[in-house]
């Protein structure tokens, strides 16, 4: 992954460069192949939301490992994306997917028989791990297999099954936990493993980069340590405290890991990720727009499925399937983005995605117990107009700063704002949430056997199904509790959103910028 944006092959090398990523498959061969792969990751990331009360109730799992469990995954992936896509352009990009889907798959089989949060969360962070070997050559492939004047579409494509991804891992853990318990999901994610695996090897061509770069192993250490550390410094930090001396110790090291990181990268020739991209406006703004997004959509599906299941008291079908507008509106509003994009510019196409993502997640915000569904859906069309628009033009203006054979450069920076928002949108939401649900818990509720309420929403609930005419207090109590945590939680991200939206208007460009 050379990251030395200023060198671009000659026209001959990139038709060579073209007809090898297009192979015998074709352009849609390819992209069916790495939108697969692309949907075993992303999938993996919001199926198990929908378990997260089973696993409560089934593991005794408080609402802090509940976060861990879902966000393991999350960090490994973001964490090792950049050095791993690195690797994967050193020895060809198809080998280190193949390898990435093994990993993947074996640990996604362990995992099945976890019997305690600890085991889980590590399976989990192993899943991360394989899927940081599968995640960057999903888009690079893409872009080197499409000629420019395709390459919008191709990129389009590749944006709304990245969003919709998460919907359809949704779906098929609502089917599954209908019949079966929480341990299929991993069951059946080790065999979508296998099935992207088979479509890999026959679909895809093995690139790699003519000319790599020398591995940065301090770039790679200074990255992993402060994703990792941050992610745990949000999480701890809600939990215990933020004068807690691990909490600060925490920060202080996230501080340093990034802030060598840049000092090294603009002194390294070949960085990981070269510090002076984000100089280039275009990707500058493509990259906190992903950000941002991912922060809300993954933060947002961490407790708004919790929010169906518990308050509406949705099975994990019914909350997954209320969440189908999203991926109904996002895959044509994605599609329609490069002539919207053509008509009125990037800056007020990626500007306006956020502000309708915004106004969504503020919508859901003001919900209370007696709601329903409606209003909850509302905010829902909002936000999925957003998701559509503003995650097609980030990642398009990502990958348009930067020329043809940069192109893994930009799917490394994209496949990692992604996952650091996927990763910090899980924790700051979850972390906020479970914050203010125990804080706001009433303290009548100090008369009845409650303390598994204190631990988790389902765990109170489960409780207050067991006590007859007592629990009705309790259960009230818990879903008070928890809708104060859901209002506190969205509204924190939608204005994280708000302020992305207002940057993009004031330091975005207005015009797409265009790889050759």
């Amino acid at each position: 992954m050379s990251t030395a944006p200023l060198r671009k092959p000659d026209d001959q090398a990139e038709a060579t460069q073209e007809a090898v990523a297009t192979g015998r498959a074709g352009h849609r061969g390819v992209l069916l192949a790495m939108c697969l792969s692309l949907v075993l990751v992303v999938a993996s990331v919001s199926a198990l939301n929908l378990a997260l009360p089973d696993l409560a109730i089934d593991l005794s799992a408080t609402n802090s490992s509940l976060t861990w469990i879902a966000d393991g995954y999350t960090v490994a992936l973001a964490a090792f994306v950049l050095p791993l896509g690195a690797i994967g352009d050193r020895v060809g990009r198809r080998t280190v997917l193949l390898a990435g889907t093994g990993v993947f798959g074996a640990a996604a089989l362990a995992a099945s028989f976890a019997d305690s949060t600890t085991t889980l969360v590590v399976w989990r962070v192993v899943m991360g791990l394989g899927a940081a070997m599968i995640m960057p050559g999903t888009l690079s492939t893409i872009t080197a297999a499409f000629p420019p004047d395709q390459r919008a579409k191709g990129v389009a494509t590749w944006s709304g099954f990245a969003a919709a991804g998460a919907i359809i891992g949704m779906l098929a853990a609502g089917a599954l936990l209908e019949w079966y318990s929480w341990r299929s999901i991993f069951v059946t994610s080790a065999a979508a493993a296998l099935l992207a695996a088979v479509a890999a090897l026959v679909l895809a061509p093995d690139t790699k980069d003519a000319h790599p770069s020398p591995p940065d192993v301090p770039g790679a250490l200074c990255t992993a340590l402060g994703i990792g550390t941050l992610v745990f410094a949000i999480i701890e930090g809600n939990d215990e405290g933020w004068t807690e001396h691990v909490v600060i110790g925490a920060l202080v090291v996230t501080v340093l890991a990034f802030t060598t990181y840049a000092w090294l990268g603009l002194r390294n020739q070949h960085p990981l990720l070269d510090p002076a991209l984000f100089g280039i406006r275009g990707f500058r703004a493509g990259a906190i727009t992903v950000l941002v997004q991912f922060m809300a959509v993954f933060g947002f599906f961490f407790v708004g499925l919790q929010y169906l299941q518990l308050i509406l008291g949705y099975s994990p079908l019914k909350a997954a399937a209320a969440l189908v507008p999203v991926a109904v509106v996002v895959l044509p509003t994605s599609q329609a983005t490069p002539h919207l994009v053509r008509r009125v510019g990037m800056k007020a196409t990626m500007t306006a995605g956020l502000l309708l993502l915004s106004a969504g997640l503020f919508v859901i915000s003001l919900l209370d117990v007696d709601s329903g569904y409606l209003p909850f859906l509302g905010g829902l069309v909002l936000a999925g107009f957003g998701i559509g628009l503003s995650g097609s033009v980030g990642t398009a203006a990502i990958t348009g700063s930067l020329g043809r054979g940069q192109q893994g450069v930009a799917s490394a920076m994209n496949d990692t704002t992604r996952e650091v928002g996927s990763a910090v949108g899980i924790a700051l939401m979850g972390s906020i949430y479970g914050s203010h649900y125990r804080s706001n818990l009433p303290d009548s509720l100090d008369q009845l056997p409650a303390d598994a309420a204190r631990d988790s929403a389902a765990a109170g609930l489960h409780v207050a199904d067991q006590l007859g005419a007592q629990g009705a207090a309790l259960a009230d109590g818990v879903k008070a509790a928890f809708m104060d945590g859901l209002s506190a939680s969205l509204i924190a991200v939608s204005i994280i959103v708000l302020a992305a939206a207002i940057g993009c208007l004031l330091r975005a460009p207005k015009t797409p910028p265009t790889s050759d």
